[in-house]
């Protein structure tokens, strides 16, 4: 038996920010990477550069924003979708799923969904709605499953150092956290959530207001675990020192480790 290490990074513009992300993959050695916000298109995609690296990748990119990718170190993943069924608006790209290690990886950047209310709110909402449908029927089948990312979701006041100060905000809305309890409800396991319950577990620090010296954070990405990874589960953290690197993004990778 051995252990397989997931992780989900928003990069936030993946060719700004090339050095950091494979100076995290030497040093940390994942063997499976959901990578978001890859801010580039299809055919800049620096893949020459991660396969240096040791990681083969499928991505889904889109010009200045969005994108998502799934990387594996040392093995091809098996592509199984770009984009997720019924998107009215497939040119933002979104979600990605492949098979690596046998287990089904999908990554997504689920939208911010700002200002609310309003059309992009209701874009959010929507887009979460098809995610749980697609969900629904990645548990019918039967197959480990991962679902990572950066949801844009802080599922409880918990999560956050102070939720007064953002209570306007489309990711603490009671609709946003419906749709992400309903989704735990349908059979996934928030992996950090379980691991350290009770625990104020921070992945996200914005640029304003010195809020990563002071630690003043979110949990946003999230790792989703079917009931057959569930039982797999190991262990997890958040890569806090990335996110204290010069110009580093305002996510820090977020990782699980699975028994396999």
């Amino acid at each position: 038996m051995r252990t397989l290490k997931i992780a989900t990074f928003n990069i936030n513009g993946i060719r700004a920010r090339l050095p950091a992300l494979l100076q995290w993959l030497s040093r940390e050695k994942p063997e499976i990477v959901c990578l978001q916000e890859l801010k580039a298109a299809d055919d800049v995609f620096p893949v020459d550069a991660i396969r240096e690296a040791g990681y083969e990748a499928v991505w889904h990119g889109q010009k200045s924003w969005n994108g998502v990718a799934i990387l594996a170190r040392g093995v091809e993943p098996l592509l199984s979708r770009r984009g997720l069924p019924g998107d009215p608006d497939p040119g933002q790209s979104r979600y990605i799923e492949a098979v690596v290690e046998g287990v089904i990886v999908g990554c997504l950047y689920l939208p911010n969904g700002n200002p609310q209310p309003g059309p992009k709110f209701d874009y959010k909402l929507a887009w979460f709605n098809r995610l749980i449908e697609h969900a629904d029927s990645l548990l019918e089948a039967g197959h480990p499953v991962v679902l990572a990312g950066d949801y844009n979701v802080v599922p409880t006041d918990a999560d956050i150092y102070n939720p007064r100060s953002w209570k306007n905000d489309a990711l603490l809305q009671p609709e946003t956290r419906e749709c992400y309890q309903r989704l735990l409800g349908r059979g996934w396991t928030d992996a950090l959530d379980s691991l350290y319950p009770g625990q104020r577990i921070y992945t996200f620090w914005d640029y304003f207001r010195q809020h990563w010296k002071t630690n003043s954070g979110l949990r946003i990405d999230h790792l989703l675990l079917s009931p057959q990874l569930t039982e797999r589960l190991t262990g997890g953290g958040v890569d806090l020192w990335v996110r204290d690197e010069p110009k580093a993004s305002d996510h820090a990778p977020t990782w699980v480790d699975l028994s396999i």
